[in-house]
């Protein structure tokens, strides 16, 4: 399912216009980045929780050429289902 599948599903199922529901997806979506740019982690009670794991800086190989290259210090979104989601997916 791409985006505009997911917010013509959900504004079918809520009975809420795609515009709508389109502008809550982009709230949703900027509201997580947001928190997860400033540190804190996006828990939703039996959906899952959004987090941010930090990679520090290391030495890697180019595997192309097999040359070393500096991977800078970074975070990365990172995404924990739970259970209900789980479940629903058995």
């Amino acid at each position: 399912m791409n985006r505009p599948e997911l917010v013509k599903a959900v504004s079918e199922d809520s009975g809420i216009s795609q515009k709508d529901t389109n502008a809550v997806i982009n709230s949703f979506v900027k509201t997580v980045g947001d928190a997860l740019a400033s540190g804190d982690n996006v828990k939703i009670s039996g959906f899952g929780t959004f987090k941010r794991n930090h990679y520090k800086e290391h030495i890697g190989r180019n595997p192309k050429t097999g040359k070393a290259v500096n991977v800078p210090d970074k975070y990365v979104p990172a995404f924990k289902a739970g259970l209900l989601l789980k479940e629903a997916v058995k």
